[in-house]
């Protein structure tokens, strides 16, 4: 479900119109977080480390309404729900592309990922299934490299204003401190610096929890 937003009366008006004519309408932040708590949190639930911070981010983008708006023929609308495309491995090097649904009980959660991610990995091929709707965020895993900064492969004819979310590798300092590198991209017609800083910092909050 989706709620159309009046353009119209919205601060942001000015924004959506100027930057939805660029050609790369996106812009994004690369940032380290600290995963020492979320690690442990994971360990303790028996639970993947990347199916926690997987729940995390779709739990801190769910929270901030920006990442909720989506374009579609000059409109914007508020999802209800954002679910995650995420990008799953292969034994043999290849991935697909999933579709794991968001619920706010990680139990549920973590099933329902286990699940999809079992499937990928049993199909070939990119594309395993059909995305009906946008309410996605695009999300990678690399946790081959402890990146500083990240660039996604776009097809500009292609109308596109879903968030891209990045993790990269998990480093462990000498006292024991775990962090990783994180990177957003998002629509600059849909929101500004300003809201990609309250996605970082919500998201921080709840991987200390």
């Amino acid at each position: 479900m989706r709620t159309l937003l009046d353009i119209e009366n919205w601060p942001r008006k000015e924004h959506f119109h100027f930057f939805r004519q660029f050609e790369e309408p996106f812009f994004g932040a690369t940032v380290k977080i600290d995963c020492t708590k979320a690690y442990a949190a994971a360990k303790a639930l028996n639970s993947s480390f990347f199916n926690y911070y997987l729940h995390q981010t779709l739990v801190a983008v769910n929270t901030i309404e920006s990442f909720k708006y989506r374009v579609s023929e000059d409109q914007i609308y508020i999802c209800d729900q954002i679910n995650a495309s995420a990008t799953i491995g292969r034994e043999d090097g290849t991935f697909g592309f999933s579709l794991i649904e968001y619920n706010a009980d990680f139990a549920v959660f973590k099933t329902t990922s286990a699940t999809e991610i079992a499937r990928i990995q049993t199909t070939t091929g990119l594309f395993t299934r059909t995305f009906e709707e946008d309410n996605v965020i695009h999300f990678s895993a690399i946790p081959w490299l402890d990146f500083s900064s990240l660039s996604h492969a776009r097809s500009f004819s292609f109308p596109d204003s879903c968030p891209k979310i990045s993790f990269g590798k998990m480093k462990v300092s000498p006292s024991g401190k775990r962090t990783m590198p994180l990177s957003v991209h998002v629509h600059h017609g849909l929101m500004d610096g300003f809201h990609l800083g309250q996605f970082v910092d919500c998201f921080q909050e709840l991987m200390n929890q």
